[in-house]
This record gives structure tokens, C-alpha cells and sequence, in this order.
């Protein structure tokens, strides 16, 4: 097909069918950048849950995990001195005193939910050991497992998970990281004291319940 035009006695005429065909390939190219991302947008991994500020299912789902004994939950300790300019507990390699009481509220939320059935682990550093200390009023020793976690965090708390007991696990952003990459899941960040729940019992893989930031229990729907 052809145009033809006229202009001040000069004639023209332009090939349509070819500007068809780029306008062809035009739309096919224009149709892959738009459908690319949006299949990665739609195949990404799914955030981990947050389980406070109302979500009243996921809550609901935690409770009924943790009264089973089917919980692994990696709580990071509270703030750590030498990245503060607020005083030392005891010693630069410690948490921080204002960080205590953070410590001791957070253990009062996980008395409520119960730990007659909840075995509790700490890594030896100092600022876990004393997130531990404050926060469950003990402390255990040489878990080097719960600082030297790369690749292998899933794996070793599953090792050290008992059938019907929930397994606490009181350490370091690193590790929680790695069992969000273990099982498949985006970093979530979590900031001092967070808690990061998974779902472990014996009769399923194990699944990632959600987190609960240090100042957001009192917002966690458990009723």
C-alpha cells in the first residue's frame, strides 16, 4: 500500500506496508517491557508478615502454632552500645542500660504467651547474652551455632527443635536474615528486639509465620 502526496507540485508517495511493520514491532517491543516486570513484580517472593497493627488472622494463626509447640522464633537482641551514644549496661560490647527495660518488656509478652513448653537458646555474645538475661532471666553457653549461622541457621535450629516444645533463639540480624534466605523469603530489616516467627512442626515443611517489631506487641491482635 502506498500513500501519495502533492505538495507545491512536488509528488511523493511512502511505502504504508513498511511503516506497518515497524509499527508492528514497535507494539511487540513496547508490550515486552510493559509484561517483563510485571511477571517479576507478580513471581517475587511475598513479604514476611507482620503480625501486628491488627492483623488479626496471622495473630490468631501464632497462637495457635505456639500452643502446639510447633514455633521457632529468632528474637534479635536489644540495642547493642558500641552503634549508640546512650550508656554502656556493662562494657562496650554489650546493650545499652536504656535497652533493658526493652528486654524485660519484650520477655513479658513471651510469658504470655506462655513458656512452660519453650526451650531457650542464646548466642554467647555479650549483647545476647544479656537480651537473654533481661529478657527470659537466662542464659546459656557455647551456641556458637547462633552467630556462625550462614547457610546453615535453618538447618541447626531445626537440629535443636524438640517435637511439641517452641524453640527461642536469642540472636543477631545476621541469622534472621538467613532464615528468611533459607526459606525463600525477601530480608525484612527487623530492628533491635524484634521477633521472627516460623511455623516447625513435625508434619510440614517449615513455614514463616511473620515478625513482631520490640514496640509493636501491645498492637498484636492475640484475642
Amino acid at each position: 500500500m502506498e500513500l501519495r502526496l502533492s505538495l507545491f507540485g512536488v509528488k511523493r508517495s511512502i511505502d504504508l506496508s513498511r511503516w506497518a511493520r515497524y509499527r508492528n514491532t514497535a507494539v511487540i517491543v513496547a508490550s515486552a517491557l510493559l509484561v517483563i516486570p510485571l511477571t517479576v513484580w507478580l513471581l517475587r517472593p511475598a513479604p514476611v508478615p507482620d503480625l501486628a497493627h491488627g492483623n488479626v488472622a496471622a495473630a490468631r494463626a501464632l497462637v495457635s502454632e505456639w500452643a502446639k509447640g510447633d514455633v521457632i522464633v529468632l528474637v534479635r537482641h536489644v540495642e547493642r552500645c558500641d552503634h549508640s551514644k546512650a550508656a554502656c549496661l556493662t562494657g562496650n560490647d554489650g546493650i545499652t542500660d536504656r535497652s533493658r527495660s526493652v528486654a524485660v518488656g519484650i520477655g513479658a509478652q513471651f510469658e504470655q504467651l506462655g513458656l512452660d513448653s519453650a526451650d531457650i537458646y542464646n548466642s554467647p555474645m555479650t549483647r545476647t547474652a544479656q537480651t537473654a538475661r533481661y529478657m527470659f532471666n537466662k542464659v546459656s553457653a557455647n551456641d556458637d551455632w547462633l552467630v556462625s549461622c550462614r547457610g546453615t541457621m535453618l538447618r541447626d535450629a531445626l537440629a535443636h527443635k524438640v517435637p511439641g516444645r517452641n524453640l527461642v533463639l536469642v540472636t543477631h540480624s545476621e541469622c534472621m536474615s538467613q532464615i528468611e534466605k533459607d526459606l525463600k523469603l525477601p530480608s525484612s530489616n527487623l530492628g533491635y528486639g524484634a521477633s521472627l516467627f516460623v511455623s516447625a512442626g513435625a508434619s510440614q515443611a517449615p513455614r514463616m509465620l511473620g515478625f513482631i517489631e520490640a514496640s509493636d506487641w501491645r498492637s498484636v491482635a492475640f484475642q
